[in-house]
């Protein structure tokens, strides 16, 4: 059962809705790109709204089953390329925090070959923006599976 509705609350949500928006039209991340990593992010928050939102979104860019399949296990495949496991590496450390060293120096330079400044704070953006969307929607208890792809902010 949900705790509170989300669409209820939108309005005072809008500036999340924002800053996706924003990390979006500044094209410095390919649509493929943000999609995995929500996904990621997700998973490891173990957010069912935001999982059913994002696979479904990935699906209708066009993201193989395969991919969105193996993707708990991307370091384990030849799936993705060099700048999406970078991407993937670094959502990860930013979203388990386990230490205040937590984001190494050595993902940062490996990271730095893929994305330039203002790509990487897209990123850390990107990491930050739904994190908190999946902490909304974790502690709303939000239902997944109704999701409808294409049709969010």
């Amino acid at each position: 059962m949900t705790r509170f509705a989300i669409q209820r609350h939108y309005a005072s949500m809008q500036p999340l809705v924002a800053l996706g928006q924003n990390i979006r039209a500044a094209g410095r991340l390919e649509p493929a790109l943000i999609e995995l990593v929500q996904m990621r992010v997700s998973q490891i928050n173990g957010c069912a709204f935001c999982l059913d939102m994002h696979s479904k979104d990935a699906r209708a860019a066009g993201e193989t089953e395969q991919r969105l399949h193996l993707l708990p296990a991307w370091r384990e495949t030849r799936l993705y390329s060099e700048r999406e496991r970078l991407a993937l590496a670094w959502a990860e450390e930013l979203t388990e925090l386990a230490s205040p060293e937590a984001v190494s120096d050595a993902l940062h330079e490996q990271a730095r070959q893929h994305f330039d400044e203002e790509a990487l704070v897209d990123l850390t953006l990107l990491v930050v923006a739904i994190n908190s969307w999946n902490r909304i929607n974790v502690a709303a208890r939000t239902i997944g599976g109704s999701y409808r792809a294409g049709t969010h902010g």
